[in-house]
Formats: structure tokens, sequence, C-alpha cells
């Protein structure tokens, strides 16, 4: 097409504002104008009837929204059009075989033109959505006709015109035969002279009517949005429990005489699982499983001189005996690694693997493929460093030198591990590598193995991990931990459950074994309580790291992780022995995992409300929601917490009613049964709590509302 400038015609005093000849094909009356001049300025056409700010969209639909089957999530729009005809509005949803479905959308603020629907997918793929905007012939014929009908403005005349109407509603809309003859009759009435006009009108307003037409409505000049994608994906990838294990650690002996560990095995970590699983835990994250280097190996407490028997960071990847593909010899072998596979699926349990992009000085790839790595100025392999912090034992990869050859080797190590089994991969520090890395890796594996999760271990600057999640990883480590105020929870989860809900979906650790922060360092039991349930309950993933059953507390001096920290040296918990002074919150997970379980609302992310509690130290939210799509089941959980570790608060909570989702009013009561300790009570608006800070007085209610 050529430029407007070259055919727009001289003005007239007939003509003040021409036309330009390519806007009009003179041999088509009435055809719509030729749009394409309009990627000139950069504009998208708006379409006969604008539909604007399609929601949720990401990065203007250049990456999928995302969702899991079944999940709940709206779509909004604006559409209007120019006078005073009726407007609507229909998501069309197309499904992975290119199948469309319509669902209605509601104007929330008649007149202000903001539309809205709730969606869901029915099976894993990739979907699309967009919004049609339409003129409603029909809606625009009720209001006038209804107006002067009654008015007796044109009375005969807006009677024919409705019948009109539903004479195109049936020519023009395939429905079924009952559908049609609803319509046949209220044309008859409505041409009646046997009737009043008031009846006539009736006719073709009534309820009946009114639903045929919108289940299958007559829709005039109907314009689309740009089609959005929408990547739906399996239940875990939204809603899941983790616990993580250092597999050398499952079994791991000391003999109290030499001083001398023997290392755990696959065999005896597998051991451990109907524990784990009877804990009520989906999925069980192993540390990286592969042989570990010997130059510049850390001693304990991250020490710089290894011990002899010291068993090094399994961080170091690598070793003479193999890197990323190869199994720590001292964990066993392959058949022993499928087994323990075995052993977690058949306890419905999946298996996460760590992976670890970086090596040990020893690894294979640092002699025969040096250019996978940063050399120096005096021809050194640069270590990883983090200022002040320094990992001597570890060569970060460069994914500049040799891209392909790196993206490959990469990929044929993420099948290995497919190959046998693994399913999940908590990914270490994805932020220190190249976003379009990931951004192909996930994509290339999900052609193949769509099950496939990917969370990211990024405690990173925001928009890193937002743009992690946008090119692929199903779910995000947080900044939970350090969110330990009402104020500060309330607006981050705010922001967790809107703004990036329709593509990050959060994970939240009470602690991890990076991560022990000072506030669960000096909350003692009351902390350990608190915060897992806040994790279990605030969003649908969490995960617990082994021995915070054991509330493990201490720190390594000057560091936020744990002394004697578990990455340097063996540990042995003597799982299931009863030791003076040690607790176990074993029984509190479990319990946390129940409940998750039985209740639907705990599945979601968009779901939650929060409430207000006079003490500021005390936090109050609710979720509304799961169950059948139909709203026949919906589940309600409200849970009261009390964030002070430290001593006992009594507050007076003041609930949104309606926000309970149940059709309560302000002045109703309800049935609020705790699930922690089993007690029963009636509640209003404002009920009266006691939190303690630990047992006997526990720092937290989690209770199942329902109607008294």
């Amino acid at each position: 097409m050529s430029r407007v400038t070259e055919h727009s015609t001289t003005p007239t005093p007939h003509d003040p504002h021409p036309v330009p000849e390519s806007a009009v094909d003179p041999g088509r009356p009435g055809t719509a104008p030729d749009t394409s001049v309009l990627a000139l300025f950069g504009q998208h056409p708006v379409g006969r009837i604008p539909v604007l700010d399609v929601q949720p969209v990401t990065d203007g639909g250049d990456r999928p929204t995302r969702s899991v089957v079944a999940e709940l999530f709206t779509v909004s729009a604006t559409v209007f059009r120019e006078g005073h005809d009726a407007v609507n509005a229909t998501v069309v949803l197309t499904d992975p075989d290119d199948v469309e479905h319509h669902v209605p959308m509601t104007q929330v603020n008649p007149g202000l033109g903001h539309w809205q629907t709730v969606v869901y997918a029915d099976r894993e793929g990739m979907w699309s959505f967009r919004v049609e905007g339409w003129s409603d012939p029909y809606g625009t014929w009720v209001h006038d006709g209804t107006i002067k009908v009654r008015a007796g403005v044109d009375v005969e005349l807006m009677l024919e015109e409705g019948a009109r109407v539903l004479e195109r509603a049936l020519d023009e809309v395939e429905r079924p035969a009952e559908d049609r003859a609803v319509l046949d009759a209220a044309i008859t009435r409505l041409r009646s002279s046997a009737l009043t006009p008031e009846e006539r009108l009736q006719a073709g307003i009534e309820d009946r009517v009114r639903q045929v037409l919108a289940a299958s409505p007559l829709r005039d000049m109907v314009s689309g949005s740009r089609d959005h994608p929408w990547w739906v994906e399996r239940p875990l990838a939204l809603t899941g429990a983790w616990y993580e294990i250092f597999p050398r650690s499952e079994g791991a002996t000391l003999d109290e005489t030499t001083g001398l560990w023997t290392t755990g095995t696959f065999r005896t970590a597998a051991e451990r699982l109907p524990a784990i699983a009877g804990m009520g835990f989906d999925v069980v994250y192993l540390t990286p499983v592969h042989p570990i280097g010997r130059t510049n190996r850390k001693g304990r407490n991250n020490t710089l001189e290894a011990q002899e028997h010291d068993p090094g960071s399994p961080y170091a990847i690598g070793s003479a005996e193999g890197g990323h593909d190869a199994l720590h010899p001292d964990l066993g072998d392959w058949d022993d690694f499928d087994a323990f596979v075995a052993r977690a699926r058949q306890e419905g349990l999946e298996v996460a693997l760590d992976l670890a992009l970086q090596a040990s000085p020893d690894h294979p790839w640092a002699t025969e493929h040096p250019e996978f790595f940063t050399t120096r100025a005096d021809g050194s392999i640069a270590y990883a460093e983090n200022p002040p912090k320094k990992y001597q034992d570890i060569y970060p990869l460069n994914f500049d030198n040799a891209p392909e050859t790196v993206y490959a080797q990469v990929r044929r190590v993420v099948q290995v591990w497919i190959d046998h089994g693994v399913t999940l991969f908590r990914v270490d520090n994805p932020h220190t590598k190249p976003v379009e890395f990931w951004q192909w890796l996930i994509a290339d594996v999900a052609v193949d193995h769509p099950e496939v999760i990917w969370l990211a271990e990024a405690f990173t600057k925001p928009m890193m991990m937002r743009a992690l999640a946008k090119v692929g990883f199903q779910q995000s480590y947080t900044y939970y931990a350090w969110r330990n105020t009402v104020p500060g929870l309330r607006e981050y989860v705010t922001e967790l459950a809107t703004e990036t809900a329709h593509y990050m979906r959060p994970s939240f650790w009470p602690t991890t074994h990076d991560i022990l922060t000072p506030y669960m360092q000096t909350g003692g039991v009351a902390a350990h309580l608190v915060r897992s349930a806040l994790a279990a309950t605030l969003v649908p993933t969490y995960g617990i790291y082994a021995g915070y059953e054991h509330v493990e507390n201490v720190n390594r001096p000057g560091a936020e992780e744990h002394v004697d920290n578990e990455k340097y040296e063996f540990k042995d918990r003597r799982w299931g022995q009863h030791v003076p002074g040690r607790e176990d919150l074993g029984g509190w997970l479990t319990m946390l995992n129940r409940v998750r379980a039985e209740h639907p609302a705990l599945h979601w992310l968009r779901n939650i409300t929060f409430h207000a509690a006079e003490d500021e130290n005390v936090l109050v939210f609710s979720k509304h929601g799961g169950g059948a799509h139909d709203g026949s089941d919906r589940d309600t959980v409200l849970v009261v917490a009390n964030l002070d570790p430290h001593q006992v608060r009594s507050t007076r909570l003041h609930l949104s009613m309606p926000d309970l989702g149940l059709g309560l009013g302000w002045d109703d009561r309800f049935a609020a049964h705790d699930l922690v300790t089993g007690n029963r009570w009636v509640w209003d608006r404002s009920p009266f709590v006691r939190l303690g800070p630990g047992y006997g007085e526990e720092p937290v209610h989690i209770i199942h509302v329902t109607r008294s």
C-alpha cells in the first residue's frame, strides 16, 4: 500500500475533510477502511467495537498467561461503543485442538465499560483467549422498546422491530429446536393483534427469551482483541508441598570412636520416603547427587581447608568420576537411583533434583570444554564470587563463549535425569545465567516433556524474578523468608496474588539450607509453628528443609544460615528416636498438609482476602474457592496468626463478612471450626482471639468457615 500522504486529495469548499483514496474501495460499497496505515504509527486496529485493556496478558501477549487445569481466573476488558446502542462482550477460549468456547462477560460497572468473567481450562496444553466486543441488537431493542411501548410512542413500530430482531436471531444463529420454538412463539405473540401492547412486549422480553438470546446471542459488528497465548499446566505447577533432603545424610552414621562418618545412600534415603509421604508432602527434593570435586574443597562451616574425610559441598560438581550426568559413587549406581525414584512413586511422591549449572575445577568440562568458562588475564579460570563471598571450589559457566555447545550439553544433562524419572528441577541461582537460555531450555524440554516443572531459586531483584517466570519457570522462591510483619506480608502477598499471579507462582520456604533469618534464629518453636503455617496457607506451594521438625535454628556466627551447615558435612538426625530436649514438629507439618489436602480453597493463589485486627502483630486472611466450578461446594478457610513469637497476643478482629464468600451479611454469624485444635465457636464479624507463642496456646488459628 502507498503512503496516505501520496494519495490525499486537495481540500475544496465542498470537501473540508478529505478522505485518502487508499482508505476506500470504490468497487465495494461499505467496505471497511484499509487500516494497514496504522502500522506506521505502531497502532493495532481498534475494531468497530473497541476492545481495550484485556487482562491478564503478559508483556502484551509476547509471553503466555499461565494457569493450571481447573484453576479459575478472571478475564477483563474495556468494551464500549459510540452512541446509545447496547454493547456486549464475550471471551473466546481456543483449546489445544483449535476448538472455540464462548464465555459471556458481565459489565461490572454499568456505563463505564469494564467487563469481566471467570474462566478455566479443563485440560493441559497451549490455549489462547481473546475478548470480542459486539453490538447487541436484541439488547438495544429491549431497552428502546420497553421505554417507548410503555410510553405509548411508536408502539406498533417498536413491536414489529422486536419481531424482526428475533427473526434474525432465528435465521442467523444456530440453536436447539426447543430454543427455536421459544423464539417462534415470541415472534407470533409480538405480532398478535389479539393481545394488548404490554402483553406483546412481555412476549419479547420474558425470561425464557432472554435466556435463549444470552446462551446464543445475535451479534453484530463483532470485533475481537488479539489472541493471547495461554499455557495450561498440571495442578502440581501451582499447588504442592516440597520436602528437601541431602541424600548423603539420610542413613548416615557417625562412629563415635573414630569420628568418621558412613555416608547415606540412595538405598538408605529411600527408607526415609514413607515418613516424608506420611507427613503429606508431594515432592521430595534432592540437593545435587553428582561427584564432588577435591580441588579447593570446602570444609565444615565453609572453611577454606577441608579435612581428609570432609565430604565437600555437593554444589562443587564434578570429579574424575564424572559431572552433571553422573552419580556420586558413594550414593550408589543408577539401579540404586532408579529404585529410589520407584519407591518415591510408590509412596505418592515425585522427585525433584537440584540443577546447579556450575563446575568444580575437577569437572570433566574444565579440561574437555575450557571455553565453557571465563579465563582471566593470568590464564586461570575464574571461580565464583559474590563479593565479599568467594566460592573457590566452583567455576561458573560462561554462556557466551560457546553458546551452542553449552546449551546442547545442558539440554543433554537434563534429559538424562528426565529419563531416570525426575519430573521437577529446582534450579540453583538461575538469575546468574542468561534469561534467553532459560527460555530456550524450558521450551525445548516442554515439547516432549510438558509435565516437567521448574522452580527458580532466585532471591534476587524483582525484574529478574519476574523475567524468569515470564519465560517459563513455573514456580519461584520469593522474599517470604524476610517478610515477617503484618504490613510486609499483606503488601507482598497481595502483589503475588494479583499483579504477577498470571505468570509467576510463588513457593514459600520458612528456611532453606542457605537461609536462616534472624526471625527464625530467635523465635524458637513459635516462629517455626507460625512460619510453616503461613507458608502452607498464604500460597498454594510451600517447602520444608529437613531438620525443620527439630527446630534447627542456630546460625553460623555472622551469617543467615545454619551452623554446621549440611552443605559441608553429614547430618544424622536420628529420625524416629526420642532425643531429650529436642522438638519434633512432624505432627504439626502432618496437620498442615492434611488441612491443605482437605480444603481446596488453599489450592489457589488469586483468592485471598486480608482482614483487620486491632493488634498490629496479628495477621488475618481468608481464602474462598475450590471445589466444583458451579460453586456448589466452595470452601472457605480463615487464618489468624500471631507474628510475635515471644508473647501472647489478645485482640479483636474485624472481618469483611461478604468477602468470606458464603453470602454472609455484615450482621450474620458463622460456625468457626479450628482445624489446628479442633475447637468450635460461633463467630460474628468482630470476634476476640487469644494467640500464644507455643504449645498449649497455639500461635495460629486455621478455621474452616461454614454458615451457622
